[in-house]
């Protein structure tokens, strides 16, 4: 549902360990395209949870793309996940993190649902500069996307974010060098699958206005300590 998810996600696994028979949450799963990715690429038996997409919407994609055996969708907010402690191998969060990550609480309750070792790996949309530093929201974006920006924030402050509870060892936090050409090539097309112009388009424009200046994504991955460690 976020932009080019699966672009995002193929660049994001080289910064983790993902092998046959893990049991991963899809976090902010969407349509699923992210938990068929994961349970194609790497045999992992994956959790796809979302609470906009209904399970049954989610699982016929599923059955569709001959992985239902190793998918399972669940209906779930992400503050309130009905998921045991220390259930997960890896968390992985593409273009959803953003709306509920951010919070200086919420790494600690996220954390608490992976194995000792576990993994934690992210996808969002991110600046280049901390709104703060610039003053407030820039205009292009504002139009857009208006106050929300705010979450928007840099590979760096991710990584300070995390490392500063200790709950976590990052491993990567890193920003995309052309994330922002990757967005609007997706936008382009669903513009263009829809039939919608440009004028009808607010982050095409965004995106345009912008040419990679302020706008990328944020890739983030880090571990919970391994036991005795």
């Amino acid at each position: 549902m976020g932009p080019n998810p699966l672009w995002l996600l193929e660049d994001l696994v080289a910064d983790l360990d993902l092998r046959p028979g893990m049991r991963v949450l899809d976090l902010g799963s969407g349509k699923g395209a992210t938990s068929v990715f994961l349970a194609r690429e790497f045999a992992v038996d994956v959790i796809a949870a979302d609470l906009w997409v209904a399970p049954e919407e989610a699982s016929a994609v599923f059955a569709a793309a001959g992985v239902a055996d190793r998918v399972q969708a669940v209906r779930a907010e992400a503050h309130t996940l009905p998921f045991a402690a220390g259930s997960f191998d890896a968390v992985i969060s593409i273009d959803a993190y953003e709306y509920f990550g951010t919070a200086d609480g919420y790494l600690a309750y996220i954390t608490g649902l992976l194995r000792p070792g576990g993994q934690l790996g992210v996808a969002t949309p991110a600046l280049r500069r901390e709104v703060r530093e610039l003053g407030g929201i820039p205009p292009h974006i504002k139009a857009c996307v208006g106050w929300e920006a705010m979450a928007w924030h840099t590979a760096v402050w991710w990584r300070s974010q995390w490392e500063l509870t200790e709950l976590v060892t990052v491993d990567a936090a890193r920003e995309q060098e052309d994330g922002w050409a990757d967005w609007l090539l997706w936008t382009r097309a669903v513009a263009q699958a829809s039939g919608k112009s440009a004028e009808q388009d607010p982050v095409r424009t965004m995106l345009e206005a912008d040419q990679g200046r302020l706008l990328t994504f944020a890739l983030l991955s880090a571990r919970v300590p391994s036991t005795g460690t």
